[in-house]
């Protein structure tokens, strides 16, 4: 099993920016990647960001550009750096662990972009 705690949602103006934070525990070997997905009312869960073990990343094509993420291996946190946020990236953003045969969830933190 692996444990996942995130932070640093919030409420924020447009242009704004923020830094989520996801911490693993648990059985964190084997991580093929970790990454964030987010959930906007009455929308299907989407890909955000991922980040592989050794660094390489992948991002959804709305946030190229704003967002960033990274990775701390030593700590099994990984980030997320939100900037020029906008209203339309407004969703509940869930921390994700890929594994061979398991597949982990964050409980979620909200991220509010006010216009």
């Amino acid at each position: 099993q692996v444990h996942l705690v995130e932070s640093g949602g919030g409420l924020v103006q447009a242009g704004g920016s923020l830094r989520l934070s996801c911490l693993a525990s648990g059985s964190i070997s084997s991580i093929i990647y970790m990454g964030w997905y987010r959930q906007a009312p009455g929308n299907q869960r989407e890909l955000v960001a991922t980040v592989t073990s050794t660094g390489s990343t992948n991002y959804a094509d709305s946030v190229k550009g704003r967002f960033t993420i990274s990775r701390d291996n030593a700590k099994n946190t990984v980030f997320l750096q939100m900037n020029s946020l906008k209203p339309e990236d407004t969703a509940v953003y869930y921390c994700n662990v890929r594994k061979l045969v398991a597949n982990y969830w964050g409980q979620g933190t909200q991220v509010t972009v006010s216009s």
